[in-house]
């Protein structure tokens, strides 16, 4: 789909004309195959899984500033449009989490329900928000300079997805071989246009959105169980789910798990009381 400019990779998946529809937001050097295993958990609705800017087989494009986070709003947004949504629910992991927040605080008549995987609002500290754009730069930079390979050596290494370990080693290379697929210079500039550190935060207007809210966390990511925490005491209609035996990639160390609870949180209009 041409967005705005771009040339957008979108998988369909439709099922019944009047079914509702669930839209899927990957994470950082994910694409919209990071889902794969756990679309059949979703049976009732239409499936609609997007290559964010500069992921998968989406385009890359040269100018950081066209990834930031309100560019990016306005995509989703637009192929919503394209494809005659009028309001949907949307699912976001990590940095899916922090664009499918953002879109329901910039458009909230446009969601039904949010689900939030391993997912902060963005950062409120304006030191701690130097600090990250400063280290996402430089991440962004060693990209850049040394490619895609080396760059993936470091980041499947690094404390965050410490869990993935424990993974057969065959779905460990499917993930490898999967984030080596991305652009460098997507990557990159995603860093830079749509990183904590450069997104605007919405952590004040988590206290406005009146949609259900379903929080997700791996018992042991307890970085973004906190995070949750916080954001469960903010939101008005929220419920936050702590998942044993997995970390951040909470999809892909317990899908069946996670297939269940997402599952049972958009067919039952009773999970919060």
């Amino acid at each position: 789909m041409k967005i705005n400019g771009i040339d957008y990779h979108v998988t369909i998946q439709s099922k019944k004309q009047e079914a509702e529809t669930l839209v899927f937001l990957h994470g950082f050097t994910g694409s919209s195959s990071s889902w794969l295993e756990v679309l059949n958990y979703f049976p009732s609705h239409n499936l609609i899984c997007i290559d964010i800017i500069g992921h998968g087989k989406t385009e890359s494009p040269l100018d950081p500033s066209r990834y930031e986070m309100k560019q990016v709003i306005k995509d989703i947004i637009t192929i919503l449009d394209k494809l005659n949504l009028d309001q949907v629910n949307m699912i976001g992991y990590s940095m899916g989490g922090r664009l499918a927040l953002s879109v329901a605080a910039s458009y909230p008549n446009r969601i039904k329900r949010l689900i939030l995987e391993s997912s902060s609002p963005g950062l409120d500290d304006p030191l701690q928000r130097a600090s990250r754009k400063k280290a996402d730069l430089q991440l962004a930079t060693d990209i850049t300079n040394h490619g895609i390979v080396e760059f993936v050596n470091k980041w499947e290494n690094i404390p965050l997805f410490e869990s993935q370990r424990l993974l057969p080693a065959e779905k460990q290379e499917k993930i490898r071989q999967q984030r080596l697929k991305n652009s460098p210079v997507g990557l990159a500039n995603s860093l830079i246009g749509m990183g904590t550190g450069t997104q605007p935060s919405v952590w004040g207007e988590l206290s406005q959105l009146s949609i259900p809210v379903l929080l997700l966390c791996g018992e042991w990511d307890e970085k973004f169980c906190d995070i949750a925490i916080k954001m469960n005491n903010l939101l008005q209609i929220s419920v936050k789910k702590q998942i044993n035996f997995a970390g951040h990639a909470i999809h892909v160390e317990q899908p069946q798990f996670f297939g269940k609870i997402v599952n049972e949180f958009l067919i039952n209009n009773d999970i919060f009381e």
